[in-house]
């Protein structure tokens, strides 16, 4: 009977043995697996053509390593359909007086820029954005009581008002349907390479902007932020009332604006976007403009709060851009770098708690 009990025990300490080799061998094979995919990830090969804003791969040769291209784009209800917005990589929406808003378009191509049109005056807040990307400046106008703090940050602007360049002009279809003189103003951005190339402009990028506008997710990967489901956004900036709804079929949000889909008058496409981000800060009326022209805080900080929203779902976030020539980072909320997904992207700096996520 003891050599029976003696012989079980034996045998249930070795099968034990066995299970726990099983496990370890099973946890090594997982973590081999875990370093494999980190070696494959870090091993990719970035194409020479990447869009530094997307993340894509869609670069003419002509354009690697050039600047891009941020044009100032009306958007209020008078001036749309706008046109030319929805080959935009980046667009950023933007206060300005009376709570309405404007765009600033980024095209990462300066080979590949559409006619744009409907071009907008400058606020100083503008080119302090631009100029972290390296960014051309195109705009129709401007504050001139900030003149002084704009021509400080060294950006090179194109302005409709003193073009001498034939880059801008009047669209007379528009003029002719209807549309106030304001916006009808467009930007040719299919003459803007041979302009600049020919005039000996800098083309190429600092060196320190050769990089990503954000840290990107794997070529082939498409993540899910780490937060609540979302299939609507809504911003809302005060006259103006910006709302996304997720298309699954294509990862991509799609604008709408004051209740209407917002599209892009020569293409009939409806702005989309793989990645937005709501930027809550500081904004006021400011005290020395007699026209309710408004002063924005953009440089974010450790307490400025963001929503990263993606691939179906929204990330609470914080947000900085300590300087003019510094490009916007993104942080979770244990301090940690945020990774996001390629393609395009929109970036709303808009009033605290004035976006809703469902």
């Amino acid at each position: 009977m003891k050599k029976k009990i003696l012989t079980l025990f034996v045998l249930a300490t070795a099968l034990a043995f066995s299970v726990i080799g099983c496990k370890k061998e099973e946890a090594v094979v997982e973590e081999e697996k875990e370093v494999v995919a980190e070696e494959t990830k870090s091993e990719e090969v970035i194409p020479d053509n990447q869009n530094l804003l997307t993340g894509l791969a869609d670069l003419s040769e002509a354009a690697i390593g050039k600047r891009p291209v941020a044009v100032m784009v009306n958007n209020v209800e008078a001036a749309l359909p706008q046109y030319g917005i929805a080959q935009a990589d980046i667009i950023f929406e933007t206060q300005v007086e009376s709570d309405l808003t404007r765009f600033v378009a980024f095209y990462a191509d300066y080979t590949k820029v559409p006619k744009v049109c409907a071009i907008r005056s400058c606020r100083y807040y503008h080119p302090a954005i631009t100029a972290g990307f390296d960014a051309f400046y195109v705009h129709w106008g401007m504050d001139d009581t900030k003149k002084d703090y704009v021509d400080s940050l060294g950006v090179t602007r194109f302005d409709g008002m003193v073009d001498g360049n034939g880059l801008f002009g009047r669209d007379q279809e528009r003029l002719d349907s209807g549309y106030a003189l304001e916006h009808t103003a467009y930007f040719d951005g299919t003459r803007f390479a041979s302009v600049v190339d020919g005039q000996g402009i800098r083309t190429e990028l600092e060196e320190d902007k050769k990089g990503t506008a954000f840290i990107f997710n794997g070529l082939e990967e498409q993540v899910k932020p780490e937060g609540e489901d979302c299939t609507t956004v809504n911003v809302d900036f005060g006259k103006a009332l910006s709302t996304f709804t997720y298309d699954e079929d294509t990862n991509t949000y799609l604008k709408q604006m004051n209740g209407k889909a917002q599209v892009d008058g020569v293409q009939g496409t409806q702005l989309a976007f793989t990645n937005l981000f709501i930027l809550e800060t500081d904004i006021s009326v400011r005290k020395d403009s007699e026209v309710g022209h408004k002063q924005i805080h953009w440089q974010g900080g450790p307490d400025y709060v963001g929503y990263y929203v993606s691939n179906g779902a929204v990330q609470k976030i914080h947000w900085s851009k300590e300087t003019e020539e510094d490009y916007f980072h993104f942080y979770d909320e244990n301090g940690e770098e945020i990774s996001v997904n390629r393609g395009k992207s929109y970036i709303a700096m808009n009033y605290k708690g004035q976006a809703t996520f469902e």
